[in-house]
């Protein structure tokens, strides 16, 4: 269970989907002065090395992240998310890859707060050497399945929730849709953000369908496929967000079909965006 090390996969597509929506998520709620917390259930490693050996294997970033830094264009919804890539790469190489920790405390203002879950012992070193000594980050030891719905509300009573574990066990496929409706019985103003992987064979295609049927109010679907289904591997990722804030919507929109053709140059897959449960 604790196998899963995403150094060999940082910067790939899916993480360019799930950090420029996490990204223009969190701009939307900092606009509001009212202090805010956010929650990062699997925090992973929060800064990775595109240099090092384990990033190198499979260079998955090249085909990800400095794809989407080659494009021309890039709408201005993807700012937010640009803006912290290039922070922690200075002089302009792409050297290092944000996590969603490092992204997240990269937006937060003074009164705002974050809680990191994790427990690979390697990950868990990492986070303490970047986060160890900052007031306004939390660090937890902690199974998410068990301690996040524990954590809420938080004090603020305004944030959002990151979900997005390995999915190694295919468990967690119907795991995280228990964990979302707890996390939502005791938090129901709060912004929650799913994201799975779309493997062939995978029941990450049915997990948008049993979602749903938790019967939820306000569900928005983003999907990125560069591969097609029967491709071997990741060909794809969602995300699924409950209580998407005002407008962000129209955001995701935009975004989706831009990161598609920037990700998918030969046209493979295919891009998706919409509400599956309006207001």
């Amino acid at each position: 269970m604790l196998s899963y090390q995403h150094e060999y996969h940082a910067g790939n597509h899916a993480d360019v989907l799930k950090h420029s929506v996490l990204a223009l998520v969190l701009a939307a709620l900092l606009r509001k002065d009212k202090p805010l917390r956010v929650f990062d259930a699997h925090a992973g490693s929060g800064l990775y090395d595109l240099g090092g050996r384990e990033a190198r294997r499979h260079a998955e970033y090249r085909d990800g992240i400095a794809r989407v830094l080659a494009a021309a264009d890039a709408p201005p919804t993807l700012a937010p998310y640009l803006d912290a890539v290039h922070a922690c790469n200075a002089g302009g190489a792409l050297r290092r890859y944000p996590g969603s920790p490092w992204l997240a405390r990269s937006l937060l203002r003074p009164a705002d707060h974050l809680v990191l879950m994790e427990l690979h012992p390697q990950a868990l070193t990492a986070l303490r050497r970047l986060f160890g000594q900052d007031p306004q980050v939390h660090l937890h030891e902690r199974d998410c399945f068990e301690g996040l719905p524990a954590l809420l509300p938080p004090p603020e009573r305004r944030g959002l929730v990151l979900i997005d574990p390995s999915y190694e066990l295919k468990d967690d496929y119907r795991r995280v849709v228990g964990l979302l409706e707890a996390c939502h019985r005791r938090w129901p103003t709060g912004v929650y953000l799913l994201w799975y992987p779309l493997l062939r064979d995978r029941p990450g295609a049915r997990l948008p369908a049993r979602v749903t049927a938790l019967g939820l109010r306000r569900i928005y679907q983003v999907a990125i496929e560069v591969e097609g289904e029967g491709h071997e591997g990741l060909r794809g990722s969602g995300l699924l967000a409950v209580n998407l804030p005002w407008g962000v919507d129209a955001g995701i929109a935009a975004l989706a079909p831009w990161l598609w053709r920037s990700l998918s140059p030969q046209g493979r897959g295919r891009w998706t965006a919409g509400w599956l449960v309006p207001e």
